[in-house]
């Protein structure tokens, strides 16, 4: 919709940056662009610091405006769009006649539209026929997501709409800090009673009426504790149990061996607060139980949730009309960017890629035989560790990622991507990531581009365009395009044109647990607000119209066979590492209000930048004293596997065992510099939560070196 003015412009979109999408409203004044928020019912005309100033980051001064190609000289320079891909595509072309399809890998992002995700997995498995996928979404959601299909048979972030928190008594928070992570929520949970579980008081722990401050990597002991609780002081919803799950039995058993006083030794959390919390929870009408980060990034994240569903399903919330339980997904399009392909073992439409059902399915579509599709491939961090070994790829293409900044054990990830024959970035800031690369591909970013994302509600929404990119930055679909064909596949296959794409998205999710058959341009276009599942057919109550998506999940029957959610069977076990010797405290990472995911975007702003400018370390003033630190001095915060410089922030809420560490920040200030690489078993997350690290002055001559 445009202005009468031919030199104003407005459109209604959604914020680029995590996947609560609020709705705003962009106006273009002859290249100024300013942003308002619109009353979208997930921010309600709010909108956070990172919101605010979101249109600063379509003028950044190193915004990339064209292909750089690294010289025999070994420097990154200015080169043609056709100089550039015919660069990618004949050095592809060797790489995979010497060592095989899956000497070349994609790195995808949780950032990308659901056009863009679709088509990324497409091209990998046809254009360049790898099983070598992935995506930076495996380091946020794929605990919660493992855990979620167990228990339910279908994964969705929340499986109802973000305004019904509003109406709660109760809400338990494991591991989430929404007050800075996603602001605008904590507009549906002024009213609701809050319990938030953190070893940080974090600005939502300081909301809350009861806060619980286990040690870092023990939240699964205090989920099978606050069961325990809910069997013995008689809080079980035994109906629910009886009618709609199975597993309950052994689940109990499990979390019998979890009484008060043994959570208290295990994790530091008093009694008492374990039997005020599970009153809470068990004495509301209406309560729900959402997990972040905080839980989900741990070797045993997905058994870690578990634990909390076994607690949300004894309670009878999820499948109730008044309660549930839900995954705060993270980055904008984390929902919908593991939906259709970007996964190392998915499809599009959530299908598995060794269902021959599903490979059946989406290779009709596609136009293939279905044997032609590779199978599952590496995940997130296995894919990068394997990088430029003899039996790893040797190629890399990521879209919109920063795996420098953002991967575990990132001086390791940095040195096996140095070690590749090719790698490719298409990006439109000059990222950690991007310096690294051979090839850098400069794209739109999200205020020059049409497309739709899935926000954490499982809702799609329309990306609209408000101005065209600058020259010389081309689109991802069109990135995609050009170098299929190069690479000998019809062009017709790789449509450019974002519409054409949900199209064919739409057909290959047909029927799969996230069916987006029944959702169209211009359905979204009018206003309806739509979520998945949406197959293409008939609403059942209104004849003649279409269906209207699924707002809330669960409400008859789960999505198993025989309709009934699963307990988990789960049992409490220490971290891969605990602290002691040379390593006597927890290190735990995080976001901060300012900034979001790697930096990339946020450190480009000037007042986001203006805001937290460094990294830092966050630790009790005893913490601080015993290693000879103050406020503000340099610490070298040290693991098993490498060091990183941080300035001191002295915070006496803080647990004396732990140090907080955000994880935004580049160069010296990495604090995945420090995190490990131990993998849950089921989802293949990192555990970024827990290492053991020193901390102690940094020295004189690295003074230079600070964040």
């Amino acid at each position: 919709m445009a202005d009468e003015d031919p030199a104003v412009r407005t459109v209604s979109t959604h914020c680029p940056y995590c996947a609560l999408q609020c709705g705003t409203r962009l106006t273009d004044r002859s290249g100024a662009v300013a942003v308002r928020p619109s009353a979208f019912p997930v921010n309600a005309g709010g909108l956070c610091q990172k919101g605010w100033t979101a249109p600063a980051l379509l003028d950044a001064r190193d915004r990339l405006r064209t292909p750089l190609v690294r010289g025999p000289g070994g420097t990154l320079a200015p080169a043609d769009w056709d100089t550039a891909l015919d660069t990618v595509a004949t050095r592809l072309r060797a790489i995979r006649a010497a060592h095989g399809a899956d000497a070349a890998a994609v790195f995808g992002g949780g950032g990308l539209t659901n056009e863009k995700a679709y088509l990324l997995g497409k091209f990998a498995r046809l254009a360049l026929g790898t099983s070598q996928i992935d995506y930076n979404g495996r380091f946020c959601m794929s605990s919660a997501a493992a855990a979620g299909l167990a228990a339910f048979g279908t994964d969705r972030g929340l499986p109802f709409p973000v305004t019904d928190l509003a109406a709660a008594d109760v809400v338990l928070l494991a591991g989430a800090n929404p007050a800075e992570t996603m602001p605008p929520l904590m507009r549906h949970l002024e009213r609701p009673a809050l319990v938030v579980i953190d070893p940080r008081r974090t600005a939502t722990a300081r909301r809350a009426a009861l806060h619980l401050q286990p040690a870092p990597g023990t939240d699964l002991a205090l989920a099978l504790g606050l069961l325990h609780l809910a069997v013995t002081e008689g809080h079980c919803d035994e109906d629910h149990i009886g009618r709609r799950t199975t597993g309950f039995d052994a689940a109990r058993r499990r979390a019998m061996a979890w009484w008060p006083e043994r959570v208290e030794r295990v994790t530091g959390v008093p009694a008492a607060d374990q039997r005020a919390a599970i009153r809470l929870l068990g004495g509301a009408r209406s309560a729900y139980v959402l997990t972040g980060r905080g839980a989900e990034q741990h070797s045993k994240g997905a058994d870690t949730v578990a634990a909390f569903i076994n607690l949300a399903l004894a309670l009878g919330l999820p499948g109730s009309p008044a309660g549930g339980y839900g995954c705060l997904t993270g980055q904008g399009n984390g929902q919908g960017g593991r939906e259709h392909g970007q996964k190392a073992d998915q499809l599009p439409g959530y299908r598995l890629i060794t269902d021959p059902a599903a490979r059946r399915h989406v290779a009709g579509v596609w136009g293939v035989p279905p044997d032609t599709l590779p199978g599952p491939g590496r995940s997130a961090y296995e894919l990068l560790d394997a990088l430029g070994r003899p039996e790893g790829p040797r190629a890399l293409l990521v879209f919109g990622s920063n795996p420098v900044v953002s991967a575990p054990h990132a001086g390791h990830v940095t040195a096996r991507l140095s070690a590749l024959d090719l790698l490719v970035v298409a990006d439109f800031v000059p990222s950690e990531t991007a310096r690294l690369a051979d090839v850098v591909l400069p794209t739109t970013q999200w205020a020059e581009e049409e497309g739709t994302m899935t926000s954490l509600e499982g809702r799609v929404l329309r990306r609209r365009r408000l101005r065209p990119p600058p020259g010389g930055a081309r689109s991802d679909l069109h990135v995609l395009h050009e170098l299929a064909v190069r690479l000998g596949e019809p062009g017709h296959r790789y449509p450019t044109e974002p519409r054409r794409v949900f199209e064919e998205l739409r057909r290959a999710s047909r029927g799969g647990p996230a069916d987006y058959s029944g959702i169209t341009y211009e359905r979204l276009d009018a206003g309806e607000a739509l979520y998945w599942p949406c197959p293409d057919e008939a609403d059942q109550d209104r004849p003649g119209r279409p269906h209207p998506g699924t707002p809330r999940l669960f409400l008859e029957r789960f999505a198993h066979p025989d309709g009934r959610a699963r307990f988990a069977e789960v049992e409490h076990r220490e971290s891969a590492e605990t602290p002691g010797g040379a390593y006597p405290l927890y290190a735990t990472t995080g976001r901060v209000l300012a900034h979001y995911q790697s930096g990339a975007q946020t450190r480009r702003v000037p007042e986001l930048h203006e805001a937290a400018p460094e990294a830092f370390a966050e630790m009790h003033p005893d913490t601080a004293a015993r290693a000879g630190l103050g406020e503000g001095a340099l610490a070298r915060v040290s693991s098993p596997r490498g060091s990183m410089l941080a300035r001191v922030r002295l915070v006496g809420s803080m647990r004396t065992d732990t140090v907080f560490l955000p994880f935004h920040f580049p160069g010296a200030g990495r604090a995945n510099l420090i995190t490990g690489t131990a993998l849950d078993p089921r989802s293949r997350m990192p555990e970024f939560k827990v290492s053991t690290v020193r901390v102690e002055p940094a020295p004189d001559e690295v003074a230079g070196d600070a964040p």
